[in-house]
């Protein structure tokens, strides 16, 4: 059921979303790295973003397979890491702002494919972490060997709404918004690393298809969807940025080139959602029918 926004989130808030590359199975590179993408961000004339947002396994490249428990590391770690490395990029002066960022954790000895969604400032402040449910494990992919299943999709308060975090796959699955959308999500943080496929209209048929995919969910549920995708080349595969912003209508905000790194901002009016949904309350339909169609799903 839906939850309401905490009365001290703004409607308003920035965004950024970084394409970023990383160096396959090198951490320390991947955390400066990070480093040299909010220093960019800095140096614009632009105030910087209320929120970064950086893709999925960003801080190790995602096709290490078998060397996954060498990279991965527990979450205070990376909160603690991404403090110092924001601390040394912007100065003393630093803002306060919020970051998503994909890597693999190491849970007392469990891997998984995460995300973490933190709070950068004096002292680092995670908020919610994610473990990625749905693990590819066909094609070029092989996730269920190497990590673990997420058990939850969750929803969590921040100083900028509502929001919940699926990664790449888990977004691919319609029940996944579902779920958010059901628990108050106003915003859905997409970090992903797309391999590049097929070619359709001067690009990859993924690109389509991940536009396609969050449009639909987006103006169904009156949400917004942030996606930062994965580029570079690991293995002779190369990943699809195409990072986006998809707005409560389904309409496309803004979206980067699907090759190369790039560092794209947007704005977010949280008061769009509410919008969206008494335009198309939906939402409110699905809530209305739930009952009945738990049941189905429970005696199928």
């Amino acid at each position: 059921m839906a939850r309401p926004r905490t009365a001290k989130a703004p409607d308003r808030f920035s965004l950024a979303l970084v394409q970023f590359a990383p160096t396959k199975g090198d951490v320390a590179a991947n955390f400066a790295g990070v480093g040299d993408a909010l220093s960019a961000l800095a140096e614009t004339r632009k105030p910087f973003p209320d929120v970064v947002v950086f893709p999925e396994t960003a801080l190790s490249g995602y096709f290490v397979e078998g060397g996954v428990r060498d990279v991965a590391m527990q979450t205070s770690v990376v909160a603690e890491r991404l403090n110092s490395i924001a601390a040394k990029a912007l100065g003393r002066a630093r803002p306060k702002f919020d970051i998503v960022v994909g890597f693999y954790e190491n849970d007392l000895g469990k891997l998984y494919n995460s995300a973490l969604y933190a709070t950068l400032g004096r002292v680092p402040t995670v908020l919610h972490v994610h473990r990625k449910l749905f693990l590819p494990t066909y094609g070029v992919f092989d996730e269920e060997r190497f990590v673990s299943r997420g058990r939850a999709i969750e929803v969590f308060a921040t100083q900028h709404g509502r929001a919940a975090i699926l990664i790449c796959e888990d977004a691919v699955h319609s029940l996944s918004a579902i779920v958010a959308a059901l628990n108050g999500a106003e915003i859905i943080y997409v970090p992903s690393a797309s391999p590049g496929r097929g070619l359709e209209n001067a690009e990859p048929s993924n690109v389509k298809m991940w536009r396609e995919i969050l449009q639909v969910a987006a103006a169904e549920h009156g949400m917004f969807f942030a996606y930062a995708g994965l580029v570079g080349f690991e293995g002779g595969k190369g990943f699809t940025g195409a990072s986006k912003l998809i707005g409560p209508f389904g309409d496309l905000r803004v979206e980067a080139p699907f090759l190369g790194t790039a560092l794209v901002r947007a704005a977010v009016n949280l008061e769009d959602v509410g919008v969206a949904r008494a335009a198309l309350p939906a939402l409110g339909d699905l809530e209305s029918n739930l009952a009945e169609l738990t049941d189905q799903l429970r005696n199928r």
